[in-house]
């Protein structure tokens, strides 16, 4: 039973292999054909692109981290809710770590402190200062009523212990109002050492208030209503939970308006010259393969940039929805097709059909190798302006012994040549003509240089130092 078994089982095996081999042969033998069509043709460029609302609301970290009294660094987000997430106004979305501040917070504490310590002691020391000074007026005060007493005494003495006590009584006065001057001195410099440390006081009192209240905000709520979506970062990735945010780049997410929606794409540098704003966009959004779109273009970018993992040079273009869709959400990838031109009742054929020597050609079934004047093509076609006719037959690949094709259209040949002449001359026209506005706006500078045009004064230098304008 066995052995029966393995005989049907091997022929079975055989007439697979056999089969495969027919088959490879045969499909390896057949030779693709294609009539040439005439119609509207489209000329595209095909980009990948992103989905962002228009506009979005802002979901930001606390204004204080930029306050005039609190320096902040990096603050580490804590805590988010989903992306995705559907949000009222006042909604909790997410807090940020506040032991990214305990070294300030720690510090400035220390500070305060500190100072409160120097203001009390600065207090006390002007107390004791000033009380030694008022009881040296007082004793003084003493010294010179006793001195006045000498003086009106010295009536009935000698002329010169009358002058002996006058004196005395003249400097006791003199030392009285030296000491009166010394203290208003002494006070206005204790008044001024305390209101300096008052005013250190009051401003780490405002810095330590301000952080504080700062702290309090760590917890972030939505602004409105909508959406949660991540802000994206400068190397493209979203932030989460473990990123940081700054005062100078304090967003956490946005609250994207979903009724008018944009496709963020970029263009190469080959292309980007073709597109310009206001042209038609059929975009298609990969997570829906059986939705379809259309869209205009509403910004080209002046300047190139380099994506990350990229050696290409790209221009951003933003393109506008025409559509709103509930289904549709930011970041989804979308496959976009810019019209950069359409061209009515035309001929066309697959590239793949094309060849070229010195001159363009494809193989006709009808056993012609035709030379063809061809002009704009797209990602699959090329236009076919002479040598072809709607319902020409031609061959996708190369046929079977190509050198038995006879040759025709050598006629179009002149055509071409003369095409390709003529751009040329444009060609040559557009480099004198860019030549021509370089060497003039090198006169211009020269013309308004200081000392330009080989030392020679300029005309607006030669009107300055003629005196300017008449009067």
């Amino acid at each position: 039973m066995k052995k029966r078994t393995y005989i049907v089982s091997g022929i079975v095996a055989i007439a697979v292999i056999f089969a495969i081999y027919l088959f490879s042969g045969s499909k390896g033998n057949s030779e693709q054909t294609v009539k040439a069509q005439k119609g509207t043709f489209e000329i595209v460029v095909s980009t990948t692109g992103e989905l962002q609302a228009s506009s979005s609301v802002r979901i930001e970290g606390p204004d204080e981290l930029r306050g005039r009294n609190v320096r902040v660094g990096d603050v580490k987000i804590l805590d988010l809710i989903p992306e995705g997430t559907v949000v009222d106004s006042g909604d909790y979305v997410g807090s940020l770590d506040p032991a990214s501040l305990d070294n300030t917070k720690k510090n400035t504490e220390t500070e305060l402190e500190q100072i409160k310590a120097q203001y009390e002691n600065a207090l006390v020391d002007t107390s004791l200062n000033l009380k030694s000074i008022r009881d040296n007026i007082q004793n003084m005060i003493f010294t010179l009523e006793e001195a006045k007493i000498v003086v009106e005494q010295s009536v009935y003495e000698p002329p010169a212990t009358q002058r002996k006590a006058q004196n005395d009584y003249e400097k006791a006065l003199r030392n009285y109002e030296q000491e009166l001057k010394k203290y208003d001195l002494r006070k206005e410099q204790e008044v001024g050492k305390i209101r300096d440390i008052q005013i250190r006081l009051q401003r780490k009192q405002g810095e330590y208030d301000d952080l504080m209240d700062l702290l309090s905000k760590f917890k972030i709520h939505a602004p409105s209503a909508g959406m949660i979506i991540y802000q994206k970062e400068w190397s493209g990735d979203k932030r989460k939970i473990g990123s940081t945010i700054s005062p100078w780049d304090k967003t956490i997410a946005t609250l994207p308006d979903l009724s008018i929606m944009v496709s963020k794409t970029y263009v190469n540098e080959v292309d980007i010259s073709k597109i310009k704003t206001g042209q038609s966009v059929r975009i298609g959004v990969d997570a829906f393969p059986d939705k379809k779109y259309t869209g205009v273009i509403i910004s080209v970018a002046n300047t190139g940039e380099q994506l990350k993992n990229s050696d290409a040079k790209v221009f951003e273009v933003l393109v506008r929805l025409n559509e709103s869709d509930d289904i549709l959400r930011p970041s989804m990838t979308t496959s976009n097709e810019i019209v950069i031109n359409t061209i009515d009742n035309v001929v066309f054929v697959p590239l793949e059909s094309l060849y070229a020597d010195s001159v363009p050609y494809v193989y006709r079934t009808s056993g012609y190798k035709q030379v063809v004047v061809t002009g704009e093509m797209n990602d699959n076609f090329k236009i076919i302006e002479q040598g072809l006719s709607e319902g020409d037959e031609v061959y996708l690949s190369t046929p079977e012994k190509p050198e038995s094709f006879k040759l025709t259209g050598l006629e179009l040949v002149k055509v071409i040549k003369d095409r390709e002449a003529e751009k040329l001359k444009e060609e040559e026209l557009k480099k004198q003509k860019e030549k021509e506005h370089s060497e003039q706006h090198q006169r211009r500078r020269q013309n308004f240089s200081p000392n330009g045009n080989g030392g020679a004064p300029s005309q607006f230098m030669q009107r300055e130092r003629g005196g300017g304008r008449r009067r």
